[in-house]
């Protein structure tokens, strides 16, 4: 009992550290206090400061299955985001990974991989396993079957700002365009689309 109140204890003190302005003593045992908070304890402020999202991301999938004789069937492209979309719409309580599991794996994938999919950090193959993981299970509920590769199509749509209370519109450059970024295609071991 007195261990588990002093693990509690030490774990609320590097946690209140972590998250307080610069002090002295955060400064002489940042790494430790990092070392314990990191990994598993990470905090950011997005939940008590939400930024709002100025884009829509509608991602899709199609996958591929190659035949004994060496040629690809690809199917149409399925999207991945509406059925999350409608999953949350018609839920009167809906959880918190349905609004968010796609939305932030994509997140990490784009913080950890540049504009061409080369990773520029340690844990990006990890987020594109996560990433690709979640794209199987979405298309193998919506289409069932077996397939061997998996592609997935992001596209971007930048949100109009909100108008001012007054009524008025300032000007405001014109929308930009919707993007498109094609990841490559990935390995899906089959035994996971069953």
């Amino acid at each position: 009992m007195a261990l588990c109140l002093a693990v509690t204890l030490v774990h609320v003190l590097l946690v209140f550290l972590y998250v307080a302005p610069s002090n002295a003593i955060s400064k002489a045992y940042g790494q430790h206090i990092n070392a314990w908070v990191q990994p598993l304890f990470s905090q950011n402020w997005r939940l008590f400061a939400p930024e709002p999202q100025s884009v829509n991301r509608q991602i899709s999938a199609r996958v591929g299955k190659t035949t004994p004789n060496g040629t690809t069937h690809v199917s149409d492209w399925i999207d991945v985001s509406s059925m999350d979309d409608s999953a949350v719409k018609h839920n009167v309580f809906p959880s918190h990974t349905a609004q968010n599991m796609l939305r932030r794996a994509w997140n990490s994938y784009a913080e950890t991989h540049d504009s061409n999919d080369r990773p520029h950090s340690e844990r990006a193959a990890l987020i594109q396993e996560y990433l690709r993981n979640i794209a199987v299970d979405r298309v193998t509920a919506q289409r069932g079957g077996t397939f061997d590769s998996i592609q997935l199509r992001v596209t971007t749509l930048h949100i109009a700002p909100p108008r001012p209370a007054n009524g008025s519109r300032p000007a405001a450059a014109a929308p930009a365009p919707a993007a498109t970024r094609h990841l490559p295609w990935w390995k899906a071991d089959s035994r996971e689309a069953q």
